[in-house]
């Protein structure tokens, strides 16, 4: 009998992660990879390459414009010759089962190679995607369109689909490249790669492989030159490091929303009345006002407007909001308008206001403003206590482990009894931080872009190759160099776990979708492989000096040694010109604004909204939709949808979803606040019943293959480790397989000898 590896961890981890000693063997049985081999010819005056196989030719790219050609040799493993007009150098060489393609500028500014037309492309885009060449709805998507592959493409490597095989571009990096879509009149792919001044590499390559037109074989031949580069770490691993890792199996992924910790109910209104227009509701009018906060102006007129004893919803909405604000404000202290602090708070000023934590300074607030409003306010010990018990009630709801992400830092620190409960409850929670854009002068309401070193915004943000600085998000400031973040990036962690948050987790936004910069300052000029080596740097520093569970935006493969997880690989950022989706507040596609006026889950997350039919053919349809990334990753890094597009988004996709998210294993993401809890708790429960168990045993495992199983693409199934897979059927007809009946839009669990029914379709909204 052949000798097991054994696969067992020691101490917490082995109930936690393994559920018990299981070997590798046993979970994760090899994929047999087909790369075959094959000879190759060349016309070196169109770069036009020919794999042959068995007597099948393949021609791998579209032959370029014929172009002179000089120093041209050949062997039968090796060929090289130089386009002297276009000053380019080619090089092959044929190792046993793939072709090197390396290609140097002596001169050039710009090459275009390959040039793919196929019959269908397998591509990594987002989380992977079959597309026919000849497919309307993705010539009028990608027609035209150009992508840059370090953002938009999940993984380094494109497939074409031909004549009986699919050729495989693994391409050496991801720096300084395009991808370009034309409709001729199928749609064709054409890769081109820049050679900035700035940057010493003047190469570009890939690796071609040969093998069948089947994704599981495209991503497996990708998986393994991965782990033979020493690039692939696993969930396992991670959690050999850091034992909180294990958490995330079986958990969904919830924002919390408690945007202030003072809520209506705090507010005793009838005894509010004679202190509204007093000093203490004054002074905080006038420091609103100083902060460039819109809720000085509403609080004023509130103020001015408000009959005593007619408290009505938009009145109290105001007050509370302000009241939030205010306590999070360095200026709020006055003493005339603050005579008789309590013994915390006198504790907390003789320190010196400048010399407190950002966590000291709101607990300061919180007992000055008691101090000032009595009992027209209830304790502060109970000030966001609705947020412990909602964390409680989503454990007692069978939501035994949860990924809960804050929308801000500063709602933990406020806040920190409910961080600890979500700890005890056995949560991960964590913060969300940027260090991507960087503003001129300090914004409270987008305090990420606010950095205490005032000498970064010009010395540390980037210019592009005309000399012009590159806007933040949104248009808002600049962008910031990752190659000088770091100090800030240790200041600013250091400073929100100063009082002992317990925060466990922490996601950063972009630095792992690929939005890479040359920076053309020539006090720091900066290539896009250091501004990339930079971002995961600070990730990394996040994960182990700071010890946290490691997420971020994208999830694109050059950060899966160091995050643990992703948001966008499954539903990434959708149509972000698309004005009626964006900006045309009256259109029934509008996702809805960034802030709540109630204080709850914003509409741009929580609002449900139909999506357009182009692009619900694009994002959502099973019948391009593969699981390239979960084929090279599952059991590396747990992706998920985009924060825009969680699981409960789109009207009439949330049954598709939760299939998916069964087939695919992908944690499903919700955004939750105290209203909406109540109104998605028997949804969210009833899934996570059937969701949590099974993903805790997939994620473990390799997704070792996909299979469509109808000719209609709407019956597919997947296959993790030996003994575990899913079929999901999409379609709204029971469909007969292998003697069972799959029914409609339900997916069948299959471990062991053991299977589950989950049906879909009554959760539809």
């Amino acid at each position: 009998m052949k000798k097991l590896i054994s696969a067992c961890l020691s101490g917490a981890l082995v109930t936690a992660l393994l559920s018990g000693c299981q070997s590798v063997d046993t979970i994760n049985p090899k994929t047999e990879v087909h790369d075959y081999d094959f000879t190759f010819q060349v016309q070196p005056e169109t770069f036009d390459i020919t794999l042959t196989r068995n007597g099948v030719k393949e021609k791998v790219s579209k032959p370029l414009t014929p172009m002179r050609v000089t120093r041209f040799e050949q062997n039968q493993t090796q060929a090289s010759w130089e386009y002297p007009d276009q000053k380019i150098r080619v090089n092959l060489t044929k190792q046993k089962t793939y072709l090197d393609v390396r290609i140097q500028s002596t001169g050039a500014s710009k090459f275009e190679w390959p040039v793919l037309s196929g019959k269908s492309y397998t591509l990594p885009l987002w989380e992977g995607k079959q597309i026919p060449s000849r497919d309307p709805h993705w010539q009028a998507y990608l027609g035209g369109e150009t992508y840059h592959f370090s953002e938009d493409f999940s993984m380094r490597f494109l497939a074409a689909n031909l004549n009986r095989h699919a050729v495989v571009f693994i391409a050496d990096d991801i720096f300084n490249d395009q991808v370009t879509f034309q409709n001729n009149p199928n749609l064709e792919l054409h890769f081109s790669h820049e050679f900035p001044t700035i940057n010493k590499k003047k190469t570009y390559g890939f690796r071609l492989y040969l093998t069948d037109q089947d994704p599981t074989q495209i991503a497996k031949i990708y998986r393994r030159h991965i782990q033979e580069l020493g690039e692939f770490k696993s969930l396992a691993q991670k959690a050999k490091e850091n034992r909180n890792v294990a958490k995330l199996f079986g958990a969904p992924h919830i924002y919390l929303w408690n945007d202030g910790i003072l809520t209506d109910s705090d507010l005793r209104w009838q005894k509010l009345d004679p202190l509204l227009k007093g000093p203490t509701f004054g002074r905080m009018v006038e420091v609103l006002n100083a902060n460039a906060s819109d809720s000085g102006q509403e609080l004023a007129q509130v103020i001015k407007s408000h009959t005593p004893g007619a408290w009505d919803r938009y009145q109290k909405q105001v007050i509370v909001r302000a009241l939030n604000t205010a306590l999070k404000l360095k200026t709020l202290y006055e003493p005339k308008h603050f005579p008789h602090p309590d013994k915390e708070a006198r504790a907390l000023l003789s320190k010196g206001i400048d010399k407190l934590s950002e966590q000291e300074l709101y607990t300061l607030n919180k007992h000055l403003l008691k101090s000032a409003l009595g009992e027209s306010v209830t304790d502060v010990q109970t000030w966001g206590e609705g947020i412990s018990n909602l964390i409680r009630e989503m454990s007692r709801s069978g939501l035994n482990r949860a990924w809960i992400g804050l929308p801000n830092w500063a709602d933990g620190l406020m806040n920190p009894v409910a961080v600890n409960t979500a700890n005890k409850t056995g949560y991960l929670i964590g913060p969300y931080d940027s260090y991507h854009s960087i503003h001129k002068e300090q914004n409270m309401d987008w305090n990420t872009a606010s950095f205490k070193d005032p000498t970064l915004y010009e010395r540390a943000t980037i210019t592009d190759v005309n000399g012009q600085k590159v806007k933040g998000f949104l248009g808002r400031g600049r962008k910031l160099n990752p190659t000088l973040s770091l100090p800030a990036v240790n200041q600013r962690v250091r400073d929100i776990l100063k009082n002992g948050i317990t925060f466990n987790s922490w996601f950063v936004d972009c630095d792992a979708t690929g939005e890479i910069y040359d920076d053309y300052t020539p006090e720091h000029l900066t290539t896009q492989a250091q501004d990339l080596q930079a971002r995961l740097k600070r990730m990394n520093v996040i994960a182990t000096r700071y010890h946290m569970v490691v997420g971020s935006e994208g999830g694109n493969d050059f950060a899966s040694r160091v995050i643990a997880f992703a948001h966008g690989i499954e539903t990434p950022v959708i149509a972000w010109s698309d004005k009626d989706m964006r900006q045309h507040k009256q259109s029934p596609y509008y996702i809805g604004a960034y802030w709540s006026q109630q204080g709850g889950t914003p509409d741009r997350f929580g609002k449900s909204v139909p999506i357009k039919e182009r692009y619900q053919h694009i994002y959502l349809d099973p019948v391009y939709s593969i699981p390239l990334y979960k084929l090279v990753y599952n059991d590396s890094v747990i992706t998920t949808h985009h924060w825009e597009w969680g699981s409960l988004k789109i009207k009439g996709e949330v049954s598709d979803r939760m299939l998916k998210e069964l087939l695919y294993n992908v944690p499903p993401l919700y955004h939750v606040d105290e209203r909406s809890w109540q109104k998605d708790k028997e949804l969210i429960s009833a899934f996570i019943k059937v969701w949590s168990p099974f993903h805790r045993e997939a994620v473990q495992r390799e997704l070792t293959s996909f299979n469509t199983l109808s000719p209609d693409r709407l019956v597919q199934e997947t296959r993790f480790g030996k003994d575990m897979r899913v079929i999901a059927n999409f379609s709204t007809h029971a469909y007969s397989y292998q003697g069972e009946t799959i029914p409609a839009k339900s997916a069948v669990i299959y471990t062991g000898t053991q299977k589950q029914i989950f049906n879909a379709a009554q959760f539809d909204n």
